[in-house]
């Protein structure tokens, strides 16, 4: 658990030669490697999908194709049942590695994949049993495809415990920073997701031979994991589970599953809310801009994938100077990325909508698109004090945030999508977010005692004022231009974002923030090269 009071003087000091070692590992320069790893490893499947899922939908057709997403869900969320043990894996793991505490982490691992294993085949189990009762009763399928969907759910209940099971050997990999080899294993498999369907349609494969070959294709990836952990830590060969360590799994874990449910209701609440106070029209005008704009979270969730392990590993080293250092400049390459794309998407948000969906959109959806763009550079932010709060020790604060903010949230949305429609929906979303972000940094700056001096020291404050002053110049330059042609507004634009990069590179970044990136860059010309 975090340690709340003490002197913090007392934290700094040196530990001993090993811990130092491990400690010396989670540098700028490997958070910088990793985030970006993570990235093209979320970024490469997502483009396979757009391009492939049209042709999908058309060969199996709308009813097939739903089941098919059904049948991605289980395979690909089905984590979120696992009552958190994927997590604290990583999160024990790592700290356990900070700590120098070799015998320990045998016995975590162990006791994970042995508590993960019993689950998946209960909800196995469970949903063989469940199986008639979803297909004639609960979804609403077609009586033609009753047969196919039964076999296809049969089939989906056998990969529960293999879903459940890699998570704990991808969690030992990340408490380790071994994203390289977690991204070489996960980009293929993912991809495979969206090729495999692909080819079976083409090949006139029925909707079970398509999710048994998906199955196969995620135990493939099981057994690549298992090697890799094998290899990396052979005394995993002799199993070594133990009773005693399932409270503190569980008791960790458990909190992280409670983010979990409310998590959804929170994210979809807006939708139901405009669906049943507005239209159904005014659903489809307010959920295309945010899935589009919510995708930008993959640059954060890049980054905190590696954060949250390295957040453990240095609070098990219990070096605080370096968990804030890390914290600030976390937050700081946040600003950096992402802050400049929302501020050129709420600059030309109607023009987007107008080329992407056409006038309707523009004419309904361009408000909403600028709000919700906000907010997401708010969440975005947010990801930061959230995995620090869960990387060392107190996933209980955002769950209970997250109670907090539920009724909070359904009363101010009803409220304001009442009275302002698309607009007030994406209003009361932007304040849920901005009030999550409020508590988590409150947390963060409490628990650990850290200052507004540790924003100000490592660039941060220097990086929001950037991007500030980008805003402010940008609207500037869009209003004073608009009688101009789009081409002559996007020209000035780019070249203040230039302008912000330079000024960026120069004084909001440090010699190490710069090395790190000039790390990444040199490796992939070598690779290119190569």
């Amino acid at each position: 658990m975090t340690r709340i009071s003490g002197d913090m003087a007392d934290r700094d000091k040196p530990v001993d030669g090993k811990k130092s070692s491990n400690d010396a590992k989670i540098s700028s320069r490997l958070i910088a490697r990793n985030a970006f790893m993570n990235m093209v490893g979320q970024a490469v499947p997502l483009f396979v999908a757009v391009a492939s899922i049209p042709f999908i939908v058309r060969g199996m057709g709308t009813d097939r194709f739903g089941l098919l997403s059904m049948a991605w869900m289980i395979m690909g969320y089905f984590t979120i049942f696992d009552l958190g043990l994927g997590r604290a894996t990583t999160k024990y793991v790592a700290e356990a590695l900070g700590k120098c505490e070799e015998t320990k982490i045998t016995k975590i691992i162990w006791t994970a994949i042995t508590v993960q294993a019993i689950m998946g085949f209960a909800g196995a189990i469970v949903l063989l049993g469940i199986t008639d009762l979803l297909v004639d009763r609960v979804l609403s399928i077609p009586p033609e495809l009753w047969s196919e969907a039964k076999v296809t759910f049969h089939l989906l209940a056998f990969s529960i415990p293999v879903v459940l099971i890699t998570s704990s050997f991808t969690g030992v990999l990340e408490a380790a920073q071994r994203f390289d080899l977690i991204n070489a294993v996960r980009i293929p498999s993912s991809i495979l997701s969206y090729l495999i369907p692909l080819i079976g349609v083409s090949l006139g494969l029925g909707l079970p031979g398509i999710v048994a070959i998906i199955i196969l294709a995620r135990l493939a990836a099981l057994v690549a994991f298992v090697a890799m952990n094998l290899r990396m830590r052979p005394e995993l060969r002799y199993f070594s589970a133990t009773y005693s360590l399932l409270a503190s799994l569980f008791a960790y874990g458990g909190w992280i599953t409670v983010s979990s449910i409310v998590s959804p209701i929170l994210v979809y609440l807006d939708r139901f809310l405009i669906g049943s106070l507005l239209t159904i029209a005014a659903v489809a005008y307010y959920t295309a801009p945010y899935e589009a704009i919510t995708r930008l979270w993959i640059i954060p969730a890049s980054l905190t994938m590696t954060l949250f392990p390295a957040f453990s590993t240095l609070e098990g080293a219990e070096n605080s100077q370096r968990l804030g250092m890390l914290f600030a400049r976390s937050v700081k390459y946040i600003l950096l990325t992402t802050g400049p794309i929302v501020v050129v998407i709420c600059l030309f948000a109607r023009d987007l909508l107008q080329i992407w969906l056409g006038s309707d959109f523009a004419t309904e959806s361009t408000t909403v698109l600028q709000i919700l763009a906000i907010g997401v550079l708010i969440n975005s932010l947010a990801h930061t004090p959230f995995a620090f709060l869960q990387g060392v020790g107190r996933p209980d604060l955002p769950a209970k945030f997250h109670f907090i903010e539920l009724p909070v949230y359904i009363v101010v949305a009803w409220i304001l999508v009442s009275k302002f429609g698309l607009a007030g929906a994406a209003e009361a979303w932007t304040l849920r977010v901005a009030l999550d972000a409020l508590l988590l940094f409150g947390a963060t700056f409490k628990v650990y005692g850290f200052s507004m001096h540790l924003l100000s020291k490592n660039g941060t404050m220097l990086a929001g004022a950037s991007l500030m002053s980008l805003a402010i110049i940008g609207y500037g330059l869009k209003m004073a231009e608009g009688a101009y042609s789009i081409y002559s507004q996007l020209l000035l634009v780019a070249l203040v974002l230039l302008l912000f990069a330079w000024i960026a590179w120069n004084n909001v970044l440090d010699s190490s923030d710069r090395n790190a990136i000039l790390n990444i860059i040199n490796r992939k010309e070598k690779r290119e090269i190569m």
